[in-house]
């Protein structure tokens, strides 16, 4: 009879922490719909790398775009009229950014301005946009998970070309999140936060999507939020209803858990370091950003112009 080996479990280790004077816990329309009306401070969430070396976080209540260096010293370099959550680089300059209350945002991290890249789609509103990711070709695969659940199973995953066509891939997820490439880009994981799981979907060479399936299934209060991948092929998943990070074979069977600090909130993931091999976590109750160094390297990720 065979038995699962259990996974390895290893504590996060604190890497930074929101400064108090960036903090100022009030109220928030943000927060009355998604945080149970408690005021908070902050709500980290869309790490993401420059070339240097420095991790870009947003603060999805207050409009907020940080930078962090590597010795973890935070600067604000916008705050605007928006909730922005997942970010990826367009280009050197140019961080494209979903945000929940205006669509597809573009940030140049120079000047600071921020500007539509696409608001709309046929004049209709998203729902709330959430995470993103592109492909060697330039295409951007984004989810629109608003406030769907499994009472409303309608979030939507799209895909924007390169040529400006968007693509309607999925409209039947009960809150979609997260999402990574493998290795090869023939799959997609998508995180379904409410599903409490992880959807596997084929991408096919016409352009379309068959046979998606439930890749992993977790449990809790929360589920899956935001996904990579590493060179090995493993799926890491960030748990924020339990403070954990999964990590995942390719039968979708956990090999670590790396476990947040008490009451954490661990919702999205960006590998860094010099062999990209430290993988970063937003921890969104305490305003930190907390680490773990793995024994494999994740993903390069592409930029729409394939740089």
């Amino acid at each position: 009879m065979f038995f699962l080996q259990p996974p390895q479990v290893r504590e996060l280790t604190r890497f930074t922490t929101l400064p108090e004077r960036f903090r100022t816990r009030t109220k928030s329309v943000w927060a009355d719909a998604n945080r149970g009306g408690r005021a908070t401070d902050s709500f980290l969430e869309g790490p993401v790398f420059d070339r240097q070396g420095n991790l870009y976080v947003t603060d999805i209540p207050f409009g907020r775009v940080f930078r962090i260096d590597p010795a973890g010293e935070w600067t604000l370099v916008t705050e605007y009229d928006g909730e922005p959550n997942g970010m990826k680089f367009l280009d050197d300059q140019t961080l494209l950014i979903t945000d929940y209350k205006n669509g597809l945002m573009q940030f140049d991290v120079a000047s600071g301005q921020v500007r539509g890249y696409l608001e709309r789609r046929n004049t209709e509103r998203f729902r709330g946009v959430n995470d993103l990711v592109f492909d060697r070709a330039g295409n951007l695969y984004f989810t629109d998970q608003g406030q769907t659940g499994l009472h409303d199973p309608t979030g939507r995953l799209y895909r924007l070309r390169p040529s400006g066509q968007l693509d309607l891939l999925l409209a039947n997820v009960p809150s979609p999140n997260g999402v990574c490439l493998s290795p090869d880009e023939s799959l997609l994981y998508l995180a379904v936060t409410r599903g409490n799981c992880v959807w596997r979907v084929p991408l096919l060479a016409d352009g379309s999507v068959a046979k998606v399936s439930q890749f992993f299934t977790s449990y809790g209060p929360s589920g899956p939020d935001g996904l990579a991948a590493d060179r090995q092929g493993r799926v890491v998943v960030a748990n924020p209803g339990l403070g954990y990070v999964w990590i995942l074979n390719a039968r979708a069977e956990p090999v670590w858990v790396l476990r947040g600090p008490e009451g954490a909130s661990t919702t999205n993931i960006a590998f860094g370091g010099a062999e990209r091999k430290r993988l970063f976590v937003t921890d969104s109750t305490h305003g930190e950003v907390l680490y773990a160094d793995l024994d494999a390297a994740g993903l390069p990720l592409h930029r729409k112009d394939n740089k």
